[in-house]
């Protein structure tokens, strides 16, 4: 019988031995969440509530006790708090190691979100005194040092031995091997940095040193800190000094030559027949003793590819740590010798940013076949010179990878930290962190120098004001706005935004309403629908670095002027130091210039009958039904083949249901909404404030948005609907997945894309939830997003038509945008292409796999994919959300090249069909299931001719000189 100070281990009570949940919803508000964090704060406990002893067999033993077998581990076990936390919430707070599963910590069901949980609190714990093992941090026997360390080695040969692990999770893996303790040696920098906040905090005079170690961190600082010490010495508090003095210990440290000796010792962890193992010790043999800062950087770079190249060859798990462990310190050699590297000519400038682009890929903040795309475009050029337009575009392409890798960190821990930073602010810095602390900081630094040399040399200069780099920011879309700056750190789809201002945000929302201008630190995608919304608008747009958006908050709130020029400059600066021709730029509203009407006139409201798609054709657009409609079925008596069957509910229809009665009103739904926009032009004549009309329209069209969501749908029209839909689809209403998508005659005009604006219900069977579906796209019209954007550039808005087109779901296994022109280079030879994984995901504005491929077949990676989740289609109905890695590209060279064939029939036959006015370029969008290419939709593209245009644009973008710069050119300029 068991003793009664022994007692069977109940998993939740242990160490949260239990399956990862399902689901990660949050049911505590964050409010609750921030009391709890202050409560653990102030507990000498922290989030503990005792120590006992875990022992082999599952039991446990008081501490002052033993296990019956050796192998026990004494350590603390959680709150009931934490527990429930983490059972219900999937919420890891003070997370111990030792006696945890490995199966449960790697937390693949979740996206190893318990790991990534760990890396997180470990960084709150140094940002934060502890945070919420403030005091905890001393409750004796909490956790043995020893035990977290031998625990760690452990599980990270265990997960290094997952061939899967390293070819997917590459970057995650190398992150948690830095973290994970598992050896003597600690994350040194990242507690430089944690304490010099730390001091900066408590301490603000030395908040300039501060800025300086943790943006250009280099020897040189250990002096500085010294200095400064010295000098504040006696008005610092005894935990003030003594924290400094555990900085400098750090700075010495970290600033020594790294010590080849112990690097050497891993080496016997390798196979001896392993190539890397001899690599590596011809490269130590080389660089022991070397003075020479390039060679060291360049030697080390090489190697930390080298490493990701043979990982997966080394076998078993003990080897491939020794590997990590060894680019790990390769990677700190890089990083110190990139501050001692002082480039002081272009040749050397550029030689610098090609190795520290290798280690980038290196150490896996960008994929080994993104770096195999874009390495050419960041090596050294050939030959003894470069002319400034290739030198510009091989600026364009070095910057393409400082964006990568800072979007790499984004995509793999950007959940976890939205998910904390609901309660914790703080924990926004950690993406901040993991980038400084690699080589993407010096890269980004030297990148920044390129660009300064090319807009010395070109006057091409971004001029943002308070802003330290303006070399790094890059404009996507021309234009220019006067507005309130409106710096937004967290998630953008909770920001109510204001169309009169500037927004600075993280990325792009996915469901933006109208505003006067936008910069992103992650762009999405060029051809998504709020891209080609601001393109189409004229919206200035930009993205910027995350530290570009930290210099910007010195704005936030303040009345500035943006401008984004046609080829790229961005200028902001506040309203008050505007020129007289920027003033000018305001003084004549010219907004009613580039308004349009949307034609009526010819619309035929007497067809009431359900149509199948292969009887509409492009001269359908604007008649009978909406150019989504019109233009596929335009495409599928083209390309039979690649178009999917359909049936389309015409304009009449949708008026048919509106002349029905109004409930509560006296009139009908039609007549509810031409009231409401003649009362709105009576206010307008009354000279009422645009604020009060906007807000009474509003008010209006969500009554009678709610009011078309319970339409009696006529049984005429029920009946119908179900016959076309059993000759186009041969299957009876509710065997067939579809797509509902709105097509209003609003949308794809000659100089509105409309893009986006109105709902697509995706994948739905129940025939049911097909007719809610269709009242809900007739009622999406009249949302507060889609009268906006009408607003803005239509001038009879009230007069919105939508159809619906109906095609069944095709379950894709990637899906995208084509633009049959080169976005970046102007050129109508040339084609952008973007592509997500799954369903839908590049149009939504995911941060997708794009490409320029230009006429003479050359493809160009502009961005990689950084979406880790996407949709798949089921046959059920509804959407799946699966996970993505990022270690394969999306498309393949079939692919793209059936894209080239489709997009030349596309521009040469399209525009002679009947209804087509347009010669192009084409919107198309497409998607490939099992390699088969299917076509959705083609729209005219639409841009903005009057920002192209611009006088004043072009006067911020000078072009570009025609010379050739040797490239042992003199960089005058010093670094920092």
């Amino acid at each position: 019988m068991m003793s009664p100070k022994r007692f069977f281990l109940i998993f939740a009570m242990s160490g949260l031995f239990f399956l990862p949940c399902l689901s990660s919803a949050q049911n505590t508000s964050p409010e609750a969440l921030r009391e709890l964090v202050v409560s653990f704060q102030q507990d000498p406990r922290g989030p503990y509530r005792d120590i006992r002893w875990f022992c082999p067999d599952g039991t446990m033993a008081l501490p002052q006790e033993r296990c019956e077998e050796p192998g026990g581990v004494q350590r603390a076990r959680y709150k009931e708090r934490v527990i429930d936390l983490a059972e219900n919430e999937h919420l890891f707070l003070g997370q111990i190691l030792s006696t945890t599963e490995y199966q449960d910590f790697w937390d693949a069901g979740q996206r190893q979100s318990r790991l990534k949980q760990y890396q997180l609190g470990k960084y709150l714990m140094a940002v934060n005194d502890g945070w919420i093992l403030r005091r905890g941090q001393y409750y004796r026997g909490a956790f043995q040092a020893e035990d977290e360390q031998a625990w760690g080695q452990a599980f990270l040969t265990w997960l290094l031995d997952r061939d899967e692990a390293l070819e997917q999770h590459y970057f995650l893996v190398r992150q948690a091997v830095r973290d994970i303790p598992h050896s003597l040696d600690d994350n040194r920098t990242l507690r430089i940095r944690a304490v010099s906040k730390a001091v900066s905090d408590a301490y603000p005079a030395f908040q300039d040193l501060r800025v300086k170690i943790h943006g250009q961190p280099e020897a040189a600082d250990i002096s500085r800190v010294r200095r400064f010490l010295d000098t504040h010495r006696t008005r610092m508090s005894a935990k003030q000094r003594e924290q400094m003095d555990q900085l400098l210990a750090d700075m010495e440290v970290a600033f020594a030559p790294v010590d080849i000796r112990e690097l050497t010792k891993l080496l016997d962890q390798l196979p001896a027949d392993a190539p890397i193992r001899g690599q590596l010790s011809t490269f130590f043999d080389q660089v022991e003793g070397e003075t020479n800062s390039a060679t060291i950087l360049i030697g080390a770079a090489e190697q930390m590819w080298e490493i990701r190249q043979a990982v997966n060859e080394v076998k078993g798990g003990k080897a491939r740590l020794a590997l990590f462990d060894l680019s790990l310190g390769l990677e700190e050699m890089v990083f110190r010798e990139a501050a001692n590297w002082a480039p002081t000519e272009l040749d050397q400038l550029l030689e610098k940013i090609c190795y520290l682009g290798l280690s980038a890929a290196g150490s896996g903040f960008v994929e080994s076949w993104e770096w195999q795309m874009i390495r050419e475009y960041v090596n050294r050029p050939d030959g003894d010179q470069i002319g400034l337009s290739d030198l510009q575009q091989h600026l364009e392409r070095a910057r393409s990878v400082v964006e990568w890798g800072a979007n790499m960190t984004r995509a793999v821990y950007g959940e976890t930290v939205e998910q904390y930073q609901v309660f914790e602010p703080l924990a926004y810095g950690f993406l901040d962190d993991r980038i400084r602390a690699s080589t993407l900081l010096p890269m980004g630094q030297a990148v920044g120098r390129l660009g300064d040399f090319i807009a010395d040399r070109g006057n091409l200069k971004n001029r943002l004001t308070g802003v330290d780099n303006p070399a790094t920011v890059r404009g996507i879309n021309p234009g220019y706005a006067r507005g309130k700056l409106i710096v937004v750190t967290g998630s953008p789809e909770e920001v109510e935004v204001n169309s009169g201002h500037i927004y600075v945000f993280n990325r792009p929302p996915s469901d933006l309403k109208p505003v006067a201008g936008i910069a992103t630190v992650s762009e999405g995608n060029m051809v998504s629908h709020v891209q080609l919304l601001a393109r189409n608008l004229g919206i200035p747009n930009a993205v910027i670095s995350s530290d570009n958006m930290s210099d910007l908050q010195s704005l936030d709130g303040q009345e500035v002027f943006y401008a984004v020029s046609n080829r790229g400059t961005v200028l902001l600066k506040r309203a008050s130091a505007m020129t007289a021709e920027e003033q000018a730029l305001f003084t004549t509203q010219t907004r009613d210039e580039s308004r349009i009407r949307v034609p009526v006139d010819k619309i035929q409201l007497d067809q009431r009958e359900v149509l199948n798609m292969r009887s509409v054709q492009a001269e359908a657009s604007g008649r009978v039904c909406g150019p989504k409609a019109a233009n596929l079925g335009q495409l599928k008596a083209m390309f039979p083949e690649h178009v999917v069957e359909g049936i389309v509910i015409p304009f009449g229809i949708f008026r048919m249901h509106l002349d029905q009665p109004m409930p509560g009103q006296d009139g009908s739904y039609w007549e509810f909404l031409q009231s409401v926009f003649a009362e709105a032009d009576q206010m307008r004549e009354q000279g009422q404030e645009e604020a009060s009309i906007e807000s009474f329209m509003l008010a209006q069209l969500g009554t009678l948005r709610s009011a078309i969501k319970d339409i009696q749908l006529l049984p005429a029209f029920r009946e119908d609907f179900r016959q076309k839909w059993l000759d186009a689809f041969e299957k009876p209403l509710g065997e067939v997945p579809v797509f509902l998508r709105s097509d209003t005659n609003m949308e794809d005009l000659k100089e509105f894309t409309g893009a986006g604006l109105n709902l697509t219900v995706f994948n739905v069977v129940d025939p049911e939830k097909i007719f809610q579906g269709i009242r809900d796209v007739w009622s999406s019209p009249y949302t507060e997003r889609s009268y906006k954007w009408r607003q803005k550039y239509l001038l009879n808005p009230e007069n919105v038509f939508p159809s619906i087109l109906v095609i069944p779901s095709v379950d894709v296994d990637y899906s995208g945008v084509m633009i049959t022109k080169g976005i970046t280079t102007g050129e109508d030879s040339d084609m952008t292409i973007a592509f997500s994984r799954g369903a839908g995901g590049a149009v939504d504005g995911q941060a997708a796999e794009t490409y320029l491929s230009t006429a003479d077949q050359t493809l160009v990676l502009l961005s990689p994919a950084r979406e880790r989740l996407y949709n798949r289609l089921p046959i059920t109905g509804g959407t799946q959300r699966q996970t993505a890695s990022f270690d394969q590209p999306v498309l393949n060279d079939q692919n793209v090249y059936d894209l080239r064939v489709i997009a030349q029939e596309i521009r040469q036959t399209l525009p002679s069909a009947p209804g087509i006015e347009t010669d192009g370029p084409f919107d198309i969008e497409l998607g490939f299931q099992d390699d088969k290419l299917w076509l959705f939709q083609v729209r005219p593209f639409v841009e903005n001719k009057k920002a192209v245009s611009s006088a004043y644009l072009e006067s911020i973008t000078p072009a570009l000189p025609t010379e050739n710069i040797p490239l042992d050119t003199r960089l005058v300029r010093n670094p920092g």
